[in-house]
């Protein structure tokens, strides 16, 4: 008998969870964080993670996925703890904001659309790209443009807009970020192999498509739905919010 997404749990294991863990899977189920891609494109490494299938699509097991991102969220809570940064990074374009939105909401860089090659790899010439950005803002706000032709100005404009788009997100980070959060490892291949190239530690929310052996903290789930992500998303930056307080206590003192 084939089995469904009606729970995503496997049965005889719902009675030993928490009421607080049934909650959470509750809340991963209303948002679709079950549903993975065909079998066809599973990677081996997500196997486990599987519970079964409904109308060609895997399904996952939506307990191990919580547990899974328990450590995740521990891990960032540490990570925040400590005053370190978190890099958010996802070319998605339908969670562009969702992105942005919450790597500000917690003051940490952020890859928002398309991934810059060497932003970690060569990050002191992606430096010097993002400082210039700065520069011309603020030389903008003194007015010190004023002394350039209208032509010269516009030039200048479309500068800082092509800089933005490329740079706003990382403006504030402070060298290489203690983690990096990605969206679908698959399609943020390149950043994958630049977080692993210098020694970054990843967590990732990856479809069943994904290799996620290659991540140290891989969250197994629905990487393509803006409700997924979306929450996902949350629970990281409800886990930073934690770790922060903690941070925040301790300089204080």
């Amino acid at each position: 008998m084939e089995k469904t997404e009606e729970t995503a749990v496997k049965p005889e294991a719902d009675k030993a969870i928490s009421k607080d863990k049934k909650a959470l899977i509750e809340r991963m189920f209303d948002v679709g964080a079950h549903y993975g891609y065909s079998k066809s494109k599973r990677h081996p490494s997500t196997k486990k993670f599987v519970y079964g299938s409904k109308n060609k699509a895997e399904i996952f097991d939506l307990d191990k996925t919580s547990d899974s991102l328990a450590e995740a969220k521990d891990f960032v809570a540490e990570i925040a703890k400590q005053g370190k940064q978190i890099l958010f990074v996802s070319s998605k374009l339908e969670v562009k904001d969702i992105i942005k939105n919450a790597a500000d909401s917690i003051d940490q860089p952020y890859v928002a659309g398309r991934w810059i090659g060497g932003t970690l790899t060569n990050y002191e010439i992606i430096k010097k790209r993002s400082d210039k950005l700065v520069d011309l803002r603020n030389k903008k706000e003194k007015g010190e443009l004023g002394k350039y032709t209208k032509k010269e100005q516009l030039l200048i404009q479309r500068e800082v807009e092509s800089l933005e788009g490329k740079f706003d997100g990382i403006v504030g980070m402070k060298g290489f970020p203690a983690a990096v959060f990605i969206i679908d490892i698959k399609k943020e291949d390149i950043a994958l192999k630049e977080a692993k190239t210098k020694k970054i530690p990843v967590i990732s929310l990856s479809s069943n498509d994904c290799n996620i052996s290659d991540v140290e903290y891989p969250i197994p789930g629905n990487d393509a739905t803006r409700k997924s992500i979306e929450f996902f998303v949350s629970e990281i930056v409800e886990a930073y919010n934690t770790g922060k307080k903690s941070f925040v206590q301790k300089t204080i003192k």
